[in-house]
């Protein structure tokens, strides 16, 4: 196994839950159903804040020299997209304290092991993450506001970015084939958790989380 197989394997087994996050109805379940610009930079605020400080509780205790330092880098820029997506709402007259929390990143943060930590928080939260700014990006171009849409875009190449690092990091931290099933638990199990909260909120509207064909 090397990082960009795990990364496929870990893709090709959620697929169905990756598919369905990547839907246009991730917004109505992430908004409550409130699809305006101030909602969904809210929803995308809170989201770059609970990550921030995923990482930035792992960069504090992480034994791992290199765990350490990428956790560093991703706090940093998480930080960074908390502050420009806040930016983006303030600019709409949106005053908003971000919230903490979730189910994902109450899973994040009782991982321990930096493989676990990397898999999980690097991959699984990745993939998810793709979906998510793919759909704000395809939201704000319907709405006409090119910027905004930009700024997201910006977003998800930086995601993707963090993404890869981790997956570089896996190859040196997974010592054999244990570590790499670990690793694709914890991932594969991250993308279950935002999953399973997509369609509980859409089952809470009354909306039905299977696409329609």
């Amino acid at each position: 196994m090397d990082g960009e197989t795990f990364r496929e394997a870990v893709a090709g087994a959620k697929a169905t839950e990756l598919d369905r996050l990547g839907s246009n109805k991730l917004l109505i379940a992430l908004t409550d159903a409130t699809l305006e610009p101030t909602a969904v930079l809210t929803a995308a605020a809170d989201s770059e804040h609970a990550a921030h400080t995923t990482f930035a509780g792992w960069a504090d205790d992480e034994t791992d020299d290199a765990a350490r330092e990428l956790f560093a880098w991703l706090a940093d820029r998480e930080r960074d997209h908390r502050e420009r997506v806040l930016d983006s709402l303030a600019a709409l007259d949106g005053d908003h304290d971000p919230a903490d929390g979730g189910a994902m990143h109450t899973y994040l943060r009782a991982r321990e092991d930096a493989v676990e930590r990397v898999a999980a928080g690097t991959v699984g939260r990745g993939l998810v993450s793709d979906r998510t700014h793919l759909q704000i990006v395809s939201f704000f171009v319907n709405e006409g506001d090119e910027r905004r849409a930009d700024l997201f875009r910006d977003l998800r190449a930086e995601t993707e970015a963090e993404l890869d690092r981790g997956v570089a990091l896996l190859d040196d931290l997974c010592a054999d084939e244990d570590d790499w099933e670990r690793a694709r638990m914890v991932a594969e199990y991250v993308v279950q958790i935002a999953y399973d909260d997509y369609a509980d909120a859409l089952a809470g509207m009354g909306i039905d989380v299977k696409p329609v064909c």
